[in-house]
């Protein structure tokens, strides 16, 4: 049969304190109780790893160590920008952390092991230790030879087949890898320090090692530059001659392509494009000559038509010659009117002086003439030239075009021509650099402090170990015992069942002793209720027939069914010991054995009987002969008897809830035995009809996932529940169970019988030893009950003061008879 473990995530209970899987809680409280209980465990497993650690620590072979402390140059020198040929980069996180892999690779490792000649060193080479076979090996053989034995083979030994080389390379591959196990490279911070740590055996060793690491890397390094100087001198070499070559190729293209297509230039400018900007020049003269000649000639024109005449035209009047010729015909035309006057109009003098005043006319209009013809002739003489510095322009611009098609052809080979030279240039100073530094090659790390000897070993740290042995023992003790705790689901104390399960508590029985005096004879529960009334046991079945008789203060409890979750967990003897309390306290009390398929309260009661329950509820008779008187405290008990097996559910017929209404009637309270409520269902239809029910868990081993899914069963069949009671409390390990009023020792004097209370007086007085105190099952502690069985413990006895005595039964019975 499987069993199947859950778990649930941390949440809270009703009391707020949170919880792992509804069952371990998380509180100070609660762990400190945790670890009270699981002392031992904590202890010894704490034990047990601080010495394994203990010897790990005092049996190992100390080391040392060695640091030696590099730093790398931050101010780079680059011999050549193409490339970064010797590490010119700047440094960055991860070009130090490189450098970091580069100091423990297994290359430089290599080189360091054999300068050091480590394959002699047997802390390196382990085939020079003297062989000691382990526990291991010495098991092997042992198989090797029964398998030999029983298989009948000869030994055969593994022929090495590598040759020489083969063998010492592997050798050394493994020197290297046990070096690589000693060494340590990190950067320190940010910072451009880079820390070597070398362990060994031998502080010398360590030194020795960390400084050789630390030279090894700048030799290396130095090696490396070199290496790469050469190489990019070489190669510069080589890339100079082709460059040179390629340059003079390119010169010549340009020149013959410009001299092909006529791309002549003057000073650096094209001569075509020097022309235009010439005529461009000359046309923009002429536009503003011709502009202002046929200004001054359209101005003529308008003035000539103007009211003014020719007289108002500024070139006339500016003119020499038409002033002359005014002159002249003023003076003429002043004697044409006085020879008028004086003379007749016929008179020679008179007609030469007019004929005069005539010609002047006719020569101030030829010049006037003259004037505008040539105004005219040099607004035609500025047009031709005009029209022929056009016709340049045009022509030189056609042959523009044809040349710019041509230019960007020229262009695109000059720029290859440039750029040619600016590469070769480059590389000319370049070649010229290398060659010079070649000789001037550094290292770009320098040793910032070598490695010391050390005075004494880095391990083991003896205190240190010793310290974090006893907290890793105390820490994995811990974990043991909350997994522990985690994994057990056993109701432990009275608050699994209030806090963790939320489920109604009505206290604890105390376990008794398991045997009789000497150890011979088994001690029954209910027979120790009569022999020890003062006892702890009695005490909480008191309480619990008070809780019983005033769980309801409206309403009378009669029935009371007794069950539990599974079997073994005490239900029966503390039926019959409340039973046999209920009597003691003059209640007529009856108990029924309802278990019918093991019927312990028939045998617990030592009752024998042909005739039971179930023949009666089969068989009706007289209920008379079928109740047994329990001769210790006089109840009744209704038995069950050796044949009282039944296929059928008596419990739910007719003929028990007649038998079940007149037993109410009778007696005062009803008891009734009934089986496991997860294995039985007798027990839920029971407790469904019985005014309350009490179900017991048994402490330590009733699991809290049973006790959830026997309330559920009672709540599905209505059961009224009163409470839970923890049964068979161990009061010598309840201490560790976070129960209140552990301590007994304070109320062991309210729990002895009398003989024992004057022997531990007698004892107190001799002051005897310790050892000689009174058996815990007799001092064992009051059981606590619910609150409200405190509060109700006065009026229980006031009741019980009221209540019938026992003898009363008896006279009832014949009442009885009839009513059944």
């Amino acid at each position: 049969m499987s069993k199947t473990i859950s778990f649930e995530l941390p949440r809270s209970d009703g009391a707020g304190a949170p919880t792992i899987g509804g069952d371990l809680p998380l509180d100070i409280k609660s762990l400190l109780n945790m670890i009270f209980k699981r002392f031992w465990l904590i202890s010894v497993t704490a034990g047990i790893v601080f010495l394994a650690v203990a010897y790990s620590t005092f049996t190992q072979t100390p080391v040392y160590r060695a640091r030696s402390t590099v730093i790398v140059d931050s101010s780079q020198r680059n011999v050549i920008d193409l490339g970064a040929v010797l590490a010119g980069g700047a440094l960055t996180t991860s070009v130090i952390n490189t450098e970091v892999e580069v100091m423990q690779s297994k290359r430089l490792l290599r080189r360091v092991a054999i300068e050091h000649n480590l394959i002699a060193d047997p802390e390196f080479n382990p085939t020079l230790r003297p062989s000691t076979p382990s526990l291991v090996d010495s098991l092997e053989g042992i198989v090797s030879s029964v398998v030999r034995q029983i298989t009948g083979g000869e030994t055969t030994d593994v022929i090495d087949t590598r040759s020489e080389a083969e063998r010492e390379a592997d050798l050394l591959d493994w020197v290297v890898f046990n070096l690589q196990q000693k060494v340590r490279v990190s950067r320190y911070g940010t910072t451009y320090l880079i820390t070597i740590l070398v362990t060994s055996e031998s502080p010398e060793t360590a030194a020795t090692l960390a400084n050789a690491i630390a030279d090894q890397y700048r030799v290396e390094q130095m090696e490396a530059k070199l290496e790469a100087t050469q190489r990019a001198t070489a190669w510069l070499s080589e890339r100079v001659a082709v460059l040179r070559e390629e340059v003079e190729e390119r010169e010549l293209a340009v020149e013959t392509f410009s001299r092909q297509n006529g791309l002549l230039s003057a000073e650096g400018n094209p001569l075509t494009e020097s022309a235009i900007t010439d005529l461009q020049g000359q046309q923009i003269q002429l536009q503003g000559e011709l502009t202002r000649v046929r200004a001054r000639y359209d101005g003529m024109r308008r003035q000539m038509v103007g009211p003014g005449g020719v007289n108002a035209v500024a070139e006339v009047l500016n003119s020499p010659s038409i002033s002359s010729l005014k002159d002249s015909r003023a003076d003429a035309q002043s004697q044409v009117a006085e020879f008028e006057t004086s003379l007749g109009p016929l008179h020679p003098n008179l007609v030469a002086a007019r004929s005069e005043l005539a010609d002047l006319d006719r020569q101030i209009a030829a010049e006037v003439s003259r004037v505008v013809s040539n105004v005219e002739a040099e607004v035609r003489v500025a047009e031709d030239q005009l029209a022929t510095v056009n016709s340049r322009l045009a022509a030189a611009r056609a042959r523009l075009v044809t040349e710019n098609t041509a230019q960007i052809r020229l262009r695109e080979l000059e720029r290859d021509a440039e750029a040619s030279r600016a590469i070769y240039q480059e590389f000319i100073e370049r070649f010229k650099e290398t060659r010079e530094q070649n000789d001037l090659v550094e290292a770009d790390a320098r040793i910032l402090s070598k490695a010391a000897v050390p005075g004494r070993p880095a391990a083991p740290r003896v205190r240190l170990n010793l310290m974090l042995g006893l907290l890793l023992g105390g820490a994995l003790g811990f974990a043991l015992a909350l997994l522990i705790e985690i994994l057990d689901g056993r109701i432990s104390s009275t608050e699994d069942l209030e806090h963790r399960l939320s489920l109604p508590s009505m206290g604890t029985i105390p376990v008794i002793s398991r045997t009789g005096f000497l150890g011979f004879g088994k001690l029954k529960p209910a027979d120790y209720l009569i022999d020890n009334p003062l006892s702890a046991f009695t005490e909480s079945i008191r309480y619990l027939r008070a809780a019983i008789t005033f769980s309801d203060i409206d309403k009378l409890t009669k029935t009371v069914a007794i069950t539990s979750s599974l079997p073994d967990e005490g239900k029966t003897s503390v039926t019959l010991s409340l039973g046999r309390m209920s009597a003691l306290s003059g209640s007529k009390t009856l108990i029924i054995d309802g278990d019918f398929r093991r019927r312990q309260l028939t045998e617990t009661a030592e009752i024998r009987t042909d005739f039971g329950l179930v023949e009666h509820l089969i068989t009706p008779g007289d209920l008379a002969d079928v109740i047994q008187k329990d001769d210790k405290s006089g109840a009744d008990i209704l038995p069950l008897s050796l044949n009282g097996h039944s296929p059928h559910d008596v419990f739910g017929t007719e003929a028990f809830d007649k038998l079940h209404q007149a037993l109410r009637e009778i007696y005062d309270l009803i008891l009734i035995d009934t089986g496991p409520l997860l294995l039985m269902a007798e027990a839920r239809v029971i407790a469904g009809k019985a005014d309350k029910t009490i179900m017991i868990t048994r402490w330590r081993k009733t699991t809290r996932a049973a006790a959830r899914k026997s309330v559920r069963l009672l709540e599905t069949f209505h059961a009224d529940l009163l409470g839970i009671v923890l049964n068979m409390v161990d009061v010598e390990q309840r201490r560790h169970h976070n129960e209140p009023g552990t301590n007994y020792r304070d109320y062991k004097k309210y729990y002895m019988t009398e003989g024992k209370r004057r022997l531990w007086g007698n004892r107190k007085k001799s002051a005897t030893d310790a050892s000689s105190l009174p058996s815990e099952t007799d001092a064992a502690p009051v059981a606590e009950a619910s609150p409200k069985i405190a509060t109700l413990k006065p009026v229980a006895a006031s009741r019980d003061a009221a209540e019938p005595k026992t003898g009363e039964a008896d006279s009832d019975m014949g009442h009885l008879k009839s009513k059944v």
